[in-house]
């Protein structure tokens, strides 16, 4: 029988991607484990195994397409017994584990107790993940009686949990689905999401006023307009702006960058940002959560790993630099590097994207005074730099005793000093403009003083 491969899960909520590349031709032989298929998903490239030693009878994809979690990507001759290894393991690891006196002890299935169930009863062995058996015994659902709908006939959990609710009474079972649609009118309450759906007016046909080009939103273009979309849905953002004086702090990094670079890193202004975040959530850690709208709960992290958007030829990616709390500037300076390269030369792995506390992102490079950034959901801040210029900065004179200024005007003195704009853009659900400003104060004050922020204080 010929087995279908399935995109599978490929973690923390994502249900789709996009195919970069086919590596294998219908009538191909190829080896369990052998890359088959590249695809990208939440802005990574991710390289997708055969689960099988087979032979390719048919590919039912091509660079381009948007493919989702379940669909059939291809499927393979079926010769012999292609149970992926690591799962036909623990299939004989739980058979190992299950003595002859738990078998014998177990509660028999219908099936075994000859009742009728009014379905067809499959022969010999269901093939089935360990976990899949797990929640078929705790259900007390016999596995020979579920409709499969996993490769080569594998039984899958959600197999087991629909057959299991298809025996539940009509009363039991719309009572659930009442609860849950409430539930569901509470949540969206909560965040202000209105249960209408906004009907989408047609687009007009631009070409009647001159030449168009259509190009297809796709890859990291599509996945930014998605994030960015639930984000600015799902979370009320309120943005506080400011100045930080980095004279000091530009002294000091000019004076060590060329060592650093020695040690293939780069001393920028984000590796010093980057440490006064850290020390500015430890102080604020209302700023290093999430709300779990489901629960009604902020979820307080303690742990710091910061995202840094990169810009990059594909569109914006937001590596994420992990445990930055136990890093120093130098390893902070040589992460950075690294991290930033891959993920302009696309070589970004999903792991490198996910698992961010908080968010820093800087067009400093490029230019600007001030900008609204968009928190990077299910974050509840994130810290935007534009570019560090020189500026006059009022400063008071000090005067010998006894002397004393003519007039007001004489109190101060233009210096110039190295301005460098931030803005914090936060979740008012989960922190107020008074502790804003505050976390703000404190980063501030963090890149005015280098040595409070090397010593972490």
């Amino acid at each position: 029988m010929a087995n279908e491969f399935k995109l599978p899960d490929l973690g923390e909520g994502i249900h789709e991607g996009e195919v970069l590349k086919v590596n294998v031709d219908t009538g191909e032989q190829v080896e369990e484990d052998e890359i088959i298929l590249e695809v990208e998903t939440d802005k990574a490239a991710v390289e997708i195994p055969s689960p099988y030693s087979d032979v390719v009878t048919s590919i039912n994809v091509e660079a381009g397409d948007i493919v989702h979690v379940g669909d059939v990507m291809m499927t393979f001759g079926g010769v012999g017994d292609n149970v992926p290894r690591e799962e036909a393991e623990a299939d004989e690891e739980e058979e190992k584990e299950e003595t002859p006196e738990a078998k014998t002890e177990r509660e028999p299935s219908r099936v075994e107790r000859g009742e009728a169930t009014g379905e067809p009863h499959r022969e010999g062995p269901v093939p089935a993940a360990p976990s899949t058996r797990r929640l078929a015994r705790e259900l007390g659902v016999d596995l020979h009686e579920v409709t499969p709908s996993g490769p080569g006939g594998r039984v899958l959990a959600e197999d087991v949990r629909a057959h299991a609710e298809g025996e539940k009474a009509p009363e039991e079972a719309a009572a659930e689905a009442e609860a849950e649609e409430e539930a569901e009118r509470a949540r969206k309450a909560l965040i202000g999401v209105s249960p209408q759906t906004v009907e989408v007016p047609p687009m007009p046909d631009f070409s009647k006023q001159g030449e168009v080009e259509r190009v297809p939103l796709r890859s990291v273009r599509r996945a930014t307009a998605k994030q960015m979309a639930l984000s600015w849905e799902l979370v009320p953002h309120v943005t506080t702006q400011d100045m930080a004086d980095v004279t000091e702090l530009e002294k000091l990094r000019n004076r060590y960058k060329s060592e650093v670079a020695d040690q293939d890193g780069a001393l920028t202004l984000t590796v010093f940002v980057i440490k006064a975040l850290v020390n500015a959530l430890k102080a604020f850690p209302k700023f290093n959560a999430s709300l779990d709208i489901e629960t009604e709960e902020i979820v307080l992290k303690k742990y710091y790993n910061i995202g840094i958007a990169v810009d990059t030829d594909r569109g914006l990616l937001v590596p994420v630099l992990r445990d930055a709390d136990k890093k120093t500037a130098l390893e902070l300076a040589i992460d950075l590097k690294a991290t930033a390269q891959r993920a302009r030369e696309g070589k970004a792995e999903l792991s490198d994207m996910q698992g961010g506390t908080m968010t820093i992102t800087n067009v400093g490079a490029i230019g600007g005074t001030n900008f609204s950034p968009i928190i990077n959901y299910p974050e509840v801040a994130i810290l935007g730099l534009a570019q560090a210029r020189i500026k006059p900065v009022a400063r008071q004179v000090e005067f010998e005793e006894g002397q004393e200024p003519e007039q007001w005007e004489d109190q101060y003195e233009f210096v110039p000093r190295l301005m460098l704009p931030v803005m914090l853009a936060f979740d008012h659900r989960v922190n107020d403009g008074a502790e804003a400003q505050r976390f703000l104060n404190h980063v501030i004050d963090q890149l005015e003083n280098p040595e409070k922020l090397l010593l972490g204080l």
